[in-house]
């Protein structure tokens, strides 16, 4: 899976348009970003590339882009 893939698979999740992200963004800009969708992500990316994320990792991550990290080399620049 690559970056623009997992950044779909993410619009998909937050229920965004699709091509809405681009990596930038600020989690706190987004109104979906909730308890749900930490749980969801952390289940995205298991599903998507095997990667467990850690809840303090993820509690530390401010942007899309901290996100994409957290997803690990599996989502390819």
């Amino acid at each position: 899976m690559d970056r623009n893939e997992f950044l779909l698979a993410l619009d998909e999740m937050l229920e965004l348009d699709a091509g809405t992200l681009t990596g930038d963004e600020a989690l706190e800009s987004l109104e979906s970003w909730d308890s749900l969708a930490v749980i969801s992500f952390i289940a995205l990316v298991d599903e998507k590339t095997g990667v467990v994320v850690e809840g303090e990792k993820l509690a530390k991550a401010r942007t899309i882009g901290d996100l994409l990290a957290l997803a690990g080399a599996a989502v390819a620049a």
